[in-house]
């Protein structure tokens, strides 16, 4: 049984931003970083299966704003290494969240420098900066809806409204320090923002293409790669209907019923095996059981 729960661990953690291999979630002891303990998003940020389907959902999202998905397009190589900019991701999220305030801050001074360097013309004319405050507010917002969709899913759907309002609020520290300007801060707020941007999302053949290479990335191994599925079939599950159908994605009743059934039965396993995620590390550090 250990042998099945350390190679199922191996597995998990080759995902995500870890595997990189640049933090000490572990030091120095008793420094809280940007948020501590107590925080929400330690909860919301904590749980690696709905993390993964969160963030699916969100890069989906993300990418039907037609000047971040220019930044992506002109200046990532996703094609190439879907799952490094998966890590990358990662690492920036859970360091920001558990990680030291050294590291928290030596990871949003990196993201200010490679955003500083982005820059271009989108296919309709417009230009494009990766520091834009308001294409900084969409991507975070993309985010942040997504992971609190997928806690709500398959963690805790009895999360209260209070909660949600300072997991919002608390993650907003971190966009606005990237330059994210008029961020909304709680659950009413992020639900209006989503609506009054619905006119400027478009889904085209570069959006499509995203989506295309997202469902066929290579797993990292073949044990894997069943787990892999599953979580990119919940990811598009989770997207709100408006965003499925620009995506012509139709989905009927019992599909989603199959998929949220087969994450509830694969959650809690890789639940009980990961041990030494980020939030395990930092716990650690903190002396919190």
């Amino acid at each position: 049984m250990e042998f099945i729960r350390t190679r199922i661990e191996t597995q998990v953690m080759s995902m995500t931003g870890l595997a990189l291999g640049q933090l000490d979630m572990e030091n120095p002891k008793g420094d809280p970083g940007l948020f501590g303990p107590q925080a929400v998003c330690w909860q919301v940020h904590g749980d690696f299966p709905s993390m993964m389907i969160g963030g699916i959902c969100a890069l989906m999202l993300q990418m039907l704003h037609p000047r971040v998905l220019a930044g992506v397009w002109d200046h990532s190589n996703f094609r190439e290494d879907l799952l490094g900019r998966l890590r990358r991701t990662g690492q920036f999220i859970s360091g920001t969240t558990f990680g030291s305030t050294h590291d928290a801050n030596w990871l949003i001074d990196k993201v200010l420098s490679i955003h500083s360097q982005i820059s271009g013309i989108a296919p309709d004319g417009s230009p494009y900066k990766a520091d834009d405050p308001a294409l900084l507010t969409w991507v975070h917002v993309a985010e942040v809806s997504s992971f609190m969709a997928a806690h709500l899913q398959y963690l805790n759907p009895d999360l209260s409204l209070d909660a949600q309002d300072r997991y919002y609020a608390e993650t907003a520290l971190v966009a606005e320090r990237l330059g994210a300007r008029d961020i909304p801060r709680s659950a009413a707020d992020i639900d209006a923002y989503l609506q009054r941007m619905r006119p400027q999302l478009v889904c085209d053949d570069r959006a499509r293409e995203v989506f295309s290479v997202l469902q066929n990335a290579p797993a990292p191994s073949r044990m894997a790669k069943p787990m892999g599925r599953l979580m990119m079939q919940a990811g598009v599950e989770l997207m709100p209907e408006w965003a499925s159908g620009m995506f012509d994605i139709r989905m009927g009743n019992f599909k989603r019923q199959m998929i949220r059934l087969g994450v509830n039965r694969t959650a809690p396993i890789l639940r009980w095996a990961v041990r030494n995620a980020s939030v395990h590390r930092a716990r650690r550090r903190m002396g919190v059981v």
